[in-house]
């Protein structure tokens, strides 16, 4: 993983101006990487900072399987994701899909405000790291009892 990181933002609707406000506060360090984001909070986030960011569709348009495919593709470094635990959402098979990719290519996943705050502020955030890979080979031979 390079310096540069290939950075993912979404956020459900009740937590669009929580994600907007923590891309502002951290602005410096975000222009140095590659921005990301489903269509609405992309919107949002241009809207409030000078940001350049690679918007994709809304969410429930196909946004989060966007990011999924980036993900699979080796096309996502990172994953700042600021879900609303508290709302019933028609595309939660989507979402959780999303979150099941970056765990299993091993991408860093945030969900919330702290986590990102932790993220973004490690020396890993900006400089070369070595992820340990997707090894596909052995889940498909392994032995099942």
């Amino acid at each position: 993983m390079e310096p540069r990181k290939r950075i993912g933002l979404v956020a459900h609707d009740a937590r669009k101006r929580h994600l907007v406000a923590w891309v502002k506060q951290h602005r410096a360090v975000l222009t140095q990487h590659e921005l990301w984001a489903t269509g609405t909070t992309g919107r949002e986030i241009q809207a409030d900072t000078d940001l350049k960011v690679e918007r994709l569709k809304s969410g429930p348009l196909g946004g989060d399987a966007q990011l999924g495919a980036m993900i699979a593709e080796g096309r996502l470094d990172v994953l700042i994701f600021f879900s609303d635990p508290l709302s019933a959402l028609p595309h939660d098979v989507d979402v959780k899909a999303l979150i099941r990719l970056s765990t299993l290519y091993n991408i860093a996943l945030a969900c919330n405000r702290t986590t990102a705050d932790f993220l973004i502020g490690s020396p890993l955030f900006t400089a070369d790291y070595a992820a340990e890979p997707l090894d596909a080979g052995a889940y498909l031979t392994r032995k099942l009892d």
